[in-house]
């Protein structure tokens, strides 16, 4: 049994002389995708069809979601508008203030729409070009382990995620976020083959630059990262713990240029951190989008607890209402596949190629998961897209071993469990939407009772009736998510916290009618000729009025209105130097607690500027 799954990827003698893993990187896209010179032709172009119609399912009708997230669109058309806001992710081109991540999506997005022009597709298509090369990237790792079957068929249930499906056809920084942290895996796969430090410090500047798209959640992999080195890299203990130093010291270069970029940039003449408490990006790394995260409190929002967007913190989260329908649809598969296949594995050699495939991404999988199911803080259910890399690699690796193994009972029963307990599961989740293809959750229920009993009964001695098992189990295995992906590629999402699946098209964290403004303000807005032709409280309301108008607008007190900037002191020096035009009441009331930025700047222009209105809305001329 051991023999059959540690059997490694048929890549031969010839592969390994044309392309050895320890060659330095910079070869043509189609080394990395086309395979070794003796594998079947079909290979390359079934790749070349799986990234096709990957791209089919991203791109098609993408603008039907408008701009997607107003709040990272408007920091899209700051970047087009001015250098400085395109360096610091400033949500408006004035550079009051930043959004509460760190730019590296922006940068993309911003050369993107600089290219091609500010539009609602060039806000969107570079996540879904992202989506695109993340699926080719996760072939090519798999394929290296397992081999091009497996990886092709890791690929398209990557891609047919519904969690994926959303995020790369959204403008959050989880698209780059992911294509990241597969660039990462795919290094450290190519390190550990031929023990090539150049290749882990690559791994290594992969996750520094995840760093500086969503900060600490790309640190998640890191420990299985270094562990599927320090086990499986064919070197001495020695050489191997200095090539994770070194990739150590490129995660912290990588990460860090940036980091101490802002820190000494006088903070005069740059944007205020958005998110951060003391204008720093650093307290921003460690407080608000880390340990805050993590554990809740003040200035977190909605910390403490975090049930208003993900549920309650335990080892079922990823199951519940929020997180079930976007990710879990084979989890269940691929935690059985990840316990057999080290079990199995265990008296392996230490450079087994499946067992290291295995702790690679089971290692990835066991570390975000436990921390996105009991962190306190906020949690969306989208963040699960980092999960469907690992979870596709883990069914397709454990799954394709299993039945290798398939003549000893005990792979065959595990296989079967693995068949079972997915249709058990998808018909839950489908049962969650009733509406929803209703005759769905049965032909899975009953496709899944046909190959589990198949494979105990051990009918797969039969050529042909194997080939029909093959095929019942992939739909068992697909069809739910696959169904639920492609559903979500339908429909429009926009706002904060997009969702997946049938009848989700917008469900803002401010909600949609917070970020609506009418045409008469537009127009008010778009004659103006000052730095900012307007302050408004919130970061949400402000970005609305940017894209509507095209113009800057100051967003008082960031995201949530409790952020310090600017001060009181700060915008009457801005009304002073004429800077600002018009400040808009907030209708809705101040969304930071107690005595802060926002509340005070209101209660100063309530006082010493006379109210209008346009267009339902109260204006103040700062004149």
């Amino acid at each position: 049994m051991t023999s059959v799954l540690t059997e490694p990827a048929r890549t031969g003698p010839r592969h390994r002389a044309e392309d050895p893993a320890g060659s330095p990187p910079g070869g043509r896209m189609r080394r990395l995708l086309r395979g070794p010179s003796n594998q079947p032709a079909w290979v390359r172009t079934a790749v070349l069809a799986l990234l096709a119609a990957t791209a089919v399912l991203y791109l098609w009708d993408l603008t039907a979601s408008g701009y997607g997230n107003s709040f990272y669109a408007a920091a899209v058309q700051a970047g087009t508008q001015d250098l400085k806001a395109w360096l610091f992710g400033s949500l408006d081109s004035g550079n009051s203030i930043t959004v509460d991540k760190p730019p590296a999506a922006l940068w993309v997005a911003v050369a993107f729409a600089r290219l091609f022009g500010f539009s609602s597709f060039t806000v969107l298509a570079p996540q879904a070009l992202m989506g695109v090369a993340s699926v080719g990237l996760l072939y090519a790792t798999v394929k290296r382990t397992s081999g091009p079957v497996v990886g092709l068929f890791s690929g398209a249930v990557f891609a047919l995620t519904p969690v994926a499906v959303l995020m790369f056809r959204f403008n959050n920084p989880d698209a780059l976020l992911v294509l990241l942290l597969v660039a990462g895996a795919y290094g450290t796969v190519r390190a550990t083959e031929k023990a090539s430090g150049k290749w882990l410090a690559l791994a290594g500047v992969a996750i520094g630059f995840a760093f500086l798209t969503k900060m600490m959640q790309a640190f998640l992999v890191l420990p299985a990262f270094a562990l599927v080195y320090l086990v499986a890299a064919p070197a001495s203990l020695r050489r191997r713990l200095l090539h994770l130093l070194g990739a150590l010291v490129t995660v912290v270069v990588s990460a860090g240029w940036y980091v101490a970029l802002v820190e000494i940039w006088p903070a005069s003449s740059r944007p205020y951190i958005g998110g951060s408490t003391t204008n720093s990006l650093l307290e921003l790394a460690l407080g608000y989008n880390g340990l805050g995260r993590i554990f809740g409190g003040d200035g977190n929002m909605g910390g403490g607890g975090g049930t208003g967007f993900g549920g309650s913190t335990g080892v079922f989260r990823m199951f519940n209402s929020a997180f079930g329908a976007e990710i879990s649809w084979l989890l269940p598969a691929a935690a059985l596949g990840l316990v057999a296949g080290l079990w199995f594995t265990r008296r392996a050699p230490r450079t087994d190629k499946t067992r290291l495939s295995l702790l690679l991404w089971g290692g990835c999988l066991v570390v975000t998961a436990g921390v996105f199911s009991f962190m306190s803080g906020t949690v969306h259910p989208y963040y699960s897209v980092a999960l469907a890399p690992a979870i596709a690699a883990l069914v397709a690796i454990a799954g394709r071993a299993l039945w290798q193994g398939r003549a000893n009972f005990a792979a065959r029963a595990v296989l079967a469990g693995l068949v079972a307990v997915t249709a058990v599961w998808d018909y839950i989740l489908l049962a969650r939407t009733p509406d929803y293809l209703p005759w769905l959750k049965f032909v899975v229920a009953a496709l899944g009772l046909l190959v589990s009993t198949g494979l105990l009964a051990g009918v797969t001695q039969f050529r042909r009736i194997g080939a029909v098992l093959v095929t019942a189990a992939v739909l068992v295995l697909g069809l739910g998510g696959a169904a639920y992906g492609v559903t979500t590629a339908s429909v429009a999402h926009n706002g904060s916290t997009p969702a997946s699946g049938p009848g989700t098209s917008a469900m803002g964290g401010m909600g949609p009618g917070r970020e609506s403004s009418s045409a008469e303000l537009a127009t008010l807005l778009s004659q103006t000729t000052t730095k900012w032709a307007a302050a408004v409280s919130g970061s949400q309301q402000a970005a609305s009025l940017e894209l509507a108008t095209g113009k800057a607008v100051i967003a008082i007190g960031g995201w949530d209105g409790s952020d310090a900037s600017p001060t009181l002191e700060q915008f009457q020096a801005y009304v002073a130097a004429g800077e600002t035009k018009y400040y808009i009441a907030d209708g809705q009331g101040m969304r930071g607690s107690g005595e802060t930025s926002s509340s005070e700047i209101q209660a100063w222009v309530e006082a010493n500027f006379t109210a209008t209105t346009i267009g339902g809305t109260t204006v103040y001329v700062l004149s």
